[in-house]
């Protein structure tokens, strides 16, 4: 299908993020069950299996609207934040939605072993009561701690309440 396009920068552009979704899902597999995942891991993690393709995507549309390379730059950037917010709340809403609203099950990630965002701060910052001194070795251990840890409830809630719209969006930038 791209090669009908016949636009090389089009062809670059998926060949690119295909390249970097790829590594995106190995980098996962090398964290999975790992409790030890970095803030900034998961970060890059998201970036490469989420937000390139949202990035992607949005570069794509500015070079067959023939846009001038500022402005696909700012689409580029802009797809790449979006898909970066998009993950966030994909996995906030794993602990915190309606599987029937949703039509996925809550925990889902717990269940692969992912280590998201609401986990990472449930586990940093949650007591040793909270992660019985130790990273939950089940799906219900993990979610007891994302959920006794606040970790959802943070990651929802924080820009708002505490004002950290900046640092969030700082953190999303790559």
């Amino acid at each position: 299908m791209m090669a009908g396009l016949a636009c090389q920068p089009v062809m670059e552009i998926m060949a690119e993020a295909t390249n970097v979704i790829a590594e995106g899902e190995v980098l996962q597999l090398m964290n999975a069950h790992n409790a030890d995942t970095t803030e900034q891991r998961y970060l890059e993690v998201i970036y490469r299996k989420t937000a390139k393709l949202f990035e992607a995507g949005a570069e794509v549309a500015a070079v067959l609207a023939q846009a001038q390379p500022p402005v696909r730059r700012a689409l580029a950037t802009y797809g790449r934040h979006l898909g970066t917010a998009y993950q966030l709340v994909d996995d906030v809403l794993d602990y915190r939605s309606n599987p029937k609203e949703r039509g996925k099950n809550l925990g889902d990630d717990l269940a692969e072993g992912k280590p998201t965002l609401p986990l990472i701060h449930a586990l940093k910052s949650g007591s040793e009561t909270q992660t019985h001194g130790h990273p939950p070795r089940d799906r219900t251990g993990w979610a007891r701690a994302a959920r006794a840890g606040g970790g959802g409830d943070r990651i929802h809630r924080g820009p708002r309440l505490h004002g950290r719209a900046s640092r969030v969006r700082s953190r999303s930038r790559r």
